[in-house]
């Protein structure tokens, strides 16, 4: 049966466990913090009757939620009134680190059939390894609680945001988006070594590379999706882009109708910001059939190419120019727009911009801030 989110700030003058336990339902999932396997009262003690739970299992893990179940021998499995879940996060130079750090990971529950819902986004995020055991406890009529021994620790990490989170993060997105400006160019700025090795080493073409870690903690696009990363915004004065880039002083220009067209599949990939007034947007431009856009299926909101608050390709009527494509994008939202193909570098220009390479506007593996009311949703980070 499913547990609850966890309820907060609970304390008791006794254990710190006892204060929560007496105000537990069958249904509800508490915490409290784990000295070993005794309460600083003493009032948790060890029985050996209690079996311990073997052969932990974890299922249906999602960025803010898993199921966990075990075996247990039937001695004395009658006597059981909870389970004591310790759940920790697992340190490592690549942890999460703007996971909550102060919450106590002790779980407390009544016994409840298994498998056992654990739910909680302001203790769980996304993509973050964890290790959690368990122990058995029995209430005893003094109050006090006879426990097991501590199960043995099983390691899983939590997953992606779903397309049910980012569409979340898309209607956030959508409300600051802004109005739309012309556009007739993407663009990609890199130094000129890396074009240099475009033409010398890999066939005068820009190859996909996989994502970096930058935007939300949980999107399913970071370190798997492989892409080409666009701009397409425009200066408001000159409806062409700005001359200052934080990623080189070259730059590739190439029409918008040669990435973005009838043939092209457009998705909603982030929305984030650094600690910084202004908001980024991440977009998916990926050929129809291709093997980025089957990636995308499964794992991003599909736009309305013509209709959408962000980048929108629209034919134009016969009677004003004749069957070309218009193109727009947001004002208020920077676009990170990712092409999942190859593109010939014949397909049109490099040449040197005139402004500056402003390195601290840089997203290379920028980190999202956890505290923006604005990009975050209620979901891990």
């Amino acid at each position: 049966m499913e547990v609850p989110a966890l309820a907060h700030n609970i304390t008791s003058p006794l254990s710190p466990c006892e204060g929560m336990i007496k105000d537990l339902s069958l249904d509800a999932i508490q915490l409290c913090e784990r000295d070993g396997s005794k309460s600083q009262d003493g009032s948790i003690s060890e029985m050996e009757e209690l079996p311990v739970p073997q052969n932990i299992k974890i299922s249906n893990i999602t960025c803010d939620s898993f199921k966990i179940c075990w075996d247990m021998e039937p001695r004395s499995k009658e006597r059981i009134t909870h389970y004591f879940i310790d759940l920790n996060k697992k340190e490592n130079k690549n942890s999460n680190k703007f996971k909550h750090k102060d919450v106590p990971t002790k779980l407390v529950a009544k016994a409840v059939p298994l498998p056992m819902t654990v739910r909680g986004h302001w203790f769980l995020s996304p993509r973050t390894e964890y290790t959690v055991a368990v122990q058995t406890a029995s209430k005893q009529t003094d109050g006090d609680y006879a426990v097991s021994e501590w199960s043995e620790i099983i390691e899983f990490c939590t997953g992606d945001y779903s397309t049910v989170h980012l569409n979340q993060l898309l209607e956030k997105a959508e409300a600051i988006a802004g109005r739309m400006l012309r556009l007739s160019v993407f663009y990609r700025n890199q130094n000129k070594e890396y074009f240099d090795h475009a033409r010398d080493e890999q066939e005068n073409r820009m190859l996909p590379s996989v994502k970096d870690n930058s935007g939300s903690h949980g999107s399913p696009i970071s370190g798997k999706l492989e892409g080409l990363f666009f701009s397409c915004n425009t200066e408001f004065n000159t409806g062409k882009p700005p001359q200052d880039s934080p990623y080189g002083r070259h730059r590739f220009e190439v029409q918008a109708d040669t990435l973005f067209n009838p043939d092209t599949n457009l998705y909603f990939g982030d929305f984030y910001c650094m600690y910084t007034a202004y908001h980024f947007v991440i977009l998916v431009l990926a050929p129809k059939g291709s093997r980025g856009d089957d990636f995308c299926k499964q794992r991003l909101p599909l736009l309305d190419m013509g209709n959408n608050p962000f980048l929108t390709c629209k034919r134009i009527e016969e009677g004003d120019g004749g069957g070309g494509l218009l193109f727009h994008h947001a004002q208020d939202v920077i676009l990170e727009v990712i092409y999942t193909e190859p593109v010939d570098l014949v397909s049109g220009t490099v040449a040197e911009i005139s402004g500056h390479q402003l390195m601290s506007m840089s997203t290379v593996n920028a980190k999202k801030d956890p505290s923006c009311k604005t990009c975050n949703i209620s979901v891990g980070r």
